[in-house]
């Protein structure tokens, strides 16, 4: 497999240049800035502000249900680009001027790019795969944040431009033949520079201007890279796209822009004429399944023709994408210092992302908080720290205590002090217990945000340290010369940490309003005080990610904060600390959702578990603190979960004590079964079988003095599971639901959601 990644600014010829490569070599293409265009048109279509004064909150909530919920779709082949919002398509809305105007405001809110940037690269990730568009080829991805944030371990990375009048001038021609009107480029890059830097090229990044040169001579220019990356690769290019080769692959990404690479088992060829009773038995009289060859005579679309494709090969059992740790692992870095001097806005500055919450207030991080990061081409973790105090009590002892276990775990340590208030007792005394560790320790002074105040750094030369760097988080000065130093010091430490990395295994969100009971239960399963447990509600801020055993099997279970009951009312860190549980949720593969079952359980307990359905999770109810019931307070519940949990019937529940361990051992089991689960696949001949079976047995009602029936079906997906009907007739509600419960009885699917949709197909017209 190949990854190319090309980024650059408006109006230099990316898409072409990017189309004409993966024709040429048989790649999927994937056209990043359509993504942010069709997430500017569902926010439009409905009826989100855009304007300046719209709010961020609505804007990102639009786009997280357009992409996370299977609203959005995108083709792969750089010969079919279109983009479908559910059953329409979009190709052309999301060129329009109303659209392209409304891009960049769109854009440029941190958590809209999070949301866009994780689809972007589950697609590339996806593409390695040998049921996927290109066969395991490869992908030319293009647009902003690719070289960088998206793919910064692409095989090519190139950054395309040209100068502004060129770029202009190029766009007005295009915008005439398509009819898109005005779109002043200048003001682009103006909007966008807020969030990325596409003027100049990262590290590792080859730069092409193609001001004074053709489009041919450009893309000549892009294929001598292509061919070095392969030559460099020892890999033997894959071919031009044949129209063959996009025989029975699905060419669109699904949902959470993910591309369906599953396929299913071929079916017997049956006869399909005649009335339900005929179709669904074969010469002996037996019942046979439904066939493909039923929709013959009925009117079908591209996609629906993919779906059918796919269902001919044969069925390919999905594995989970795990990453490993390569072997160029630099080590742990801990980021430690007094509270408010600016950690957590490195940790950002370091990751190009808002990852970890920031505000003006002291003690907003509380835990410790692990990040995989890279640096000129290594990888290190980064941990983010509370504030250290000495001398404090409750909550601000325990945030003490997890930084100290943070300097324990790192191979190497960034201390970083405050250039405006000047050096303290306090920095004093943190410098004491770090030389007490052993630890190499990095010395960075913050907020200097000129460098003619680069002075102010000379002082803190009395703590001992050695050399201290200058740095603004804020504004990014330094940044590199510190991480250049922390890396230098990392390769010369002796790598004590353990293995923390998170990507190797199934996620596990803890979720639920604010203190239900979630820090306990990390603490509980992981054995140890990893998160910061306090009687006051929403101590936990970040998530936080740790990797347990249970029972043989590791997990990562991530700690969340509690989703509060006016999202909309919420500001600062409070804020931004519900959008990255959400965030959690939406990475998760299974959300244990936690009820603290002392106190009624109220609407937004309700609410939050309704979120991690919609998201598609495999779910755990937990109901904690269960010891504290009486014999009348079970009765209670039990009266409660019968009339207030029907639309989780499939879920496990476990009734425990997280702050005891009592039965947590019993989570093991419901964990497998929910993933195993949301993983599962019916062989498509295994389902229409089944279908024709149920289908015969008990009939769809009539309705209007028809019936409709079910001629054939797919199973689209999985995680979760996912059904495609395709039918005479609309089926009602309580039918699906009928379906639904045939599969669970049959198949299963104990913890996870069941998505069914029906495709009403019409006879062709003679």
């Amino acid at each position: 497999m190949i990854t190319i990644a090309i980024d650059g600014p408006a109006g230099v010829g990316k898409s072409t240049v990017s189309k004409a490569l993966a024709t040429r070599y048989g790649l999927a293409y994937l056209d990043t800035g359509a993504m942010y265009r069709a997430a500017a048109w569902w926010c439009l279509h409905h009826d989100v502000d855009l304007g300046e004064d719209g709010d961020d909150y609505a804007i990102t909530q639009a786009v997280y249900d357009c992409f996370m919920k299977g609203h959005f779709r995108i083709g792969l082949r750089p010969d079919d680009q279109h983009v479908w919002a559910d059953d329409t398509d979009i190709t052309e809305a999301i060129r329009s001027h109303e659209v392209s105007s409304s891009v960049s405001r769109v854009a440029r809110i941190p958590e809209v790019r999070r949301i866009l940037i994780e689809a972007q690269k589950r697609t590339i990730r996806e593409e390695g795969d040998p049921g996927s568009v290109s066969h395991g080829a490869g992908i030319v991805a293009e647009g902003r944040d690719i070289t960088t944030v998206v793919a910064p371990k692409a095989d090519v990375r190139v950054l395309l431009t040209a100068r502004p009048e060129v770029r202009q001038r190029r766009r007005s021609k295009e915008n005439a033949r398509s009819n898109a009107g005005s779109d002043n480029v200048a003001a682009r890059d103006k909007a966008d520079s807020k969030v990325n830097n596409f003027t100049t090229a990262a590290p590792g990044v080859t730069t092409v201007d193609n001001s004074d040169i053709t489009l041919e001579q450009t893309i000549d220019a892009f294929v001598r890279i292509v061919e070095a990356a392969y030559e460099a690769k020892g890999e033997v290019p894959h071919g031009p796209w044949q129209p063959s080769q996009a025989a029975g692959t699905d060419t669109t990404t699904g949902d959470a822009g993910k591309a369906a690479s599953s396929a299913a088992t071929p079916t017997p060829s049956l006869s399909a004429s005649g009335t339900p009773a005929d179709t669904d038995r074969d010469e002996a009289g037996e019942e046979s399944p439904l066939d493909s060859s039923s929709l013959d005579d009925y009117d079908l679309n591209d996609e629906d023709r993919s779906l059918l494709d796919e269902a001919r090969q044969d069925d390919q059992t999905a594995s989970a994408a795990h990453h490993t740790r390569e072997d160029g692992f630099a080590g742990v870095l801990a980021v430690v210092g007094r509270p408010n001097v600016g950690k957590s806005t490195f940790v950002n500055r370091v990751l190009g992302r808002k990852a970890a919450v920031v505000d003006d207030r002291p003690g907003v991080t509380r835990d410790r908080v692990s990040y995989e990061a890279d640096w000129d081409g290594e990888d290190f973790l980064l941990v983010d720290t509370g504030g250290w105090e000495a001398g404090v009590e409750g909550i601000s002892s325990a945030i003490a205590s997890q930084a100290e276990v943070a300097i324990s775990l790192a191979d190497a340590v960034l201390l970083i002090v405050d250039a405006r208030t000047g050096m303290t007792d306090m920095d004093q005394r943190i410098v004491r217990l770090l030389r007490r560790s052993g630890k190499p320790v990095t010395l960075a002074v913050n907020k200097i945000d000129d460098s003619s105040d680069d002075w102010q750094a000379a002082d803190f030369w009395k703590l001992g340290l050695g050399e201290p760097y200058p740095l603004s988080s804020l504004h990014g000065l330094g940044v590199g010369d510190v991480l250049d130093a922390c890396l230098d010091m990392l390769h010369k430490s002796d790598h004590s940490s353990p293995l923390l990395s998170t990507g190797d295994y199934p996620r596990v969100a803890l979720v639920g309003r604010p203190n239900v009971g979630k820090s306990s239960l990390l603490n509980q399963l992981s054995h140890a005080e990893r998160a910061v447990v306090n009687d006051e509600a929403g101590t936990t801020r970040d998530p936080v990610d740790e990797v347990v055993e249970i029972d043989g099997r590791r997990w990562v279970v991530v700690d969340t904060a509690g989703l509060k009951r006016k999202m909309h009312k919420v500001q600062g860190a409070d804020y931004y600390s519900s959008l990255r549980t959400q965030a959690a949720i939406e990475r998760a593969d299974v959300c244990l959702v936690l009820f603290d079952v002392s106190e009624p359980i109220a609407e937004q307990d309700l609410r939050v578990m309704s979120k991690a359905v919609d998201a598609g999770k495999a779910i755990v109810l937990v109901f904690n603190k269960w010891d504290l019931l009486d014999e009348y307070g079970h009765q209670r519940i039990e009266r409660l979960y019968a009339s207030e949990f029907t639309r989780v019937t499939w879920a496990r529940r476990i009734n425990l004590s997280a702050k005891t361990g009592w039965h947590t051992n019993r989570l093991s089991d419901a964990l497998e079964e929910a993933y195993r689960s949301w993983h599962r696949r019916i062989p498509t001949s295994q389902l229409n079988s089944f279908l024709g079976k149920i289908q015969l047995a008990h009939p769809h009602p009539l309705r209007g003095g028809k019936q409709p029936r079910i001629l054939f079906s797919t199973q689209a997906g999985t995680c979760p599971p996912r059904f495609v009907l395709f039918t005479t007739g609309f089926l009602d509600p309580t039918y699906r639901r009928y379906i639904e419960r045939q599969l669970r009885e049959n198949y299963g699917f104990e913890g996870t959601p069941i998505q069914i949709s029906v495709r009403v197909r019409e006879r062709k017209k003679n």
